[in-house]
């Protein structure tokens, strides 16, 4: 299980991973005025070392992360459909959000003109 302690940590890691893996780098991070992020020196060192600019959303206006909103609302439904049609227990609850990843991810979209976020990133 992931605490808010280990965002910087886990973010850190991702920068390196998009860099080595996929050639990309990250420009601009965007959070909401959480304080593991916002205000941690710590954090605040890193953004500065490496370039990425830290934009943080107005307090109390989650309509600002509506993407991100949108994006938890669309897993959650799928999820939810798979546990429902397969009668799963909700101990399986994590694999099912899991498996609707990998879906999801896989399944060709209108913002990505017909293709697959899959294809976007690997091909």
């Amino acid at each position: 299980m992931v605490i808010k302690d280990e965002a910087i940590i886990l973010i850190k890691r991702f920068v390196i991973m998009a860099r080595t893996q996929f050639g990309k780098i990250m420009r601009l991070i965007r959070s909401d005025n959480a304080l593991e992020l916002g205000r941690r020196s710590e954090a605040l060192s890193f953004f500065a070392e490496t370039g990425i600019k830290h934009e943080t959303s107005c307090v109390h206006t989650p309509q600002q992360n509506g993407v991100v909103e949108r994006k938890h609302k669309h897993l959650f439904e799928v999820s939810r459909a798979l546990m429902f049609q397969s009668l799963l227990p909700l101990k399986y609850w994590g694999e099912c959000v899991l498996t609707s990843t990998y879906l999801i991810n896989r399944m060709p979209t209108k913002v990505l003109k017909g293709k697959t976020p899959f294809e976007i990133l690997f091909y």
